[in-house]
């Protein structure tokens, strides 16, 4: 993707809402380009814009569903987009479980809100978190082999699992950072806009 103004709205609806800067971050690009770009956007009626926060409106979705399919033509004709993300949704179902269990663990026949004192039951998430994240490295090197950009999930979830690792539980699964669920939810969302495709619903 070459235009910059599809490449920012892009980055944008991927985010919901956010600065510019928050959304070079997310694409690797300069806060100035993004900038630039989302400023024409919002003059053409795709973004709404206010206090430094952004937001796509609905003909800027509406924009980019149209500009998607030759925008990423070769990504979604190529086998190997494919094949690497057949092997992120087999992961994908098993973090989505283990997030559930981090927010929410056992107690007797119910579920309560982890208050994160049951230091072994955190560490066995952990634990699980580590392998699964393990599993990721191969699909996420496929994606960033034929998307270079795409390579910053990587390496925002290696910062994610290192900390959580550490023992800075906020690293997890939190919102207000760009925690493991964080960063992982906005990759999902990346590949599904580019391939296509739908997000499953969970039951």
């Amino acid at each position: 993707m070459t235009d910059p103004e599809l490449l920012a709205v892009h980055g944008l609806v991927i985010k919901k809402a956010g600065s510019a800067t928050a959304v070079a971050e997310l694409l690797g690009a300069t806060s100035k380009e993004i900038a630039t770009a989302l400023d024409a956007a919002v003059q053409a009626g795709r973004v709404v814009g206010a206090n430094g926060t952004f937001m796509v409106t609905p003909a800027g979705r509406d924009w980019l569903e149209q500009r998607y399919p030759d925008a990423f033509a070769g990504f979604r004709s190529d086998p190997a987009a494919g094949e690497a993300y057949a092997g992120f949704e087999r992961i994908n179902g098993k973090l989505l479980a283990l997030m559930t269990d981090w927010q929410m663990m056992p107690a007797g026949s119910e579920r309560v809100p982890n208050d994160h004192s049951d230091h072994d039951y955190d560490t066995e998430v952990i634990d699980r978190l580590g392998g699964l994240h393990e599993r990721a490295e191969r699909p996420l090197e496929q994606f960033a082999g034929l998307e270079p950009r795409l390579g910053r999930y990587w390496e925002r979830l290696e910062v994610a699992y290192d900390r959580a690792l550490a023992g800075e539980y906020d690293w997890v699964s939190s919102a207000r950072i760009a925690s493991y669920h964080t960063t992982w939810y906005e990759l999902h969302e990346d590949l599904l806009r580019m391939l296509g495709r739908e997000r499953e619903e969970q039951p």
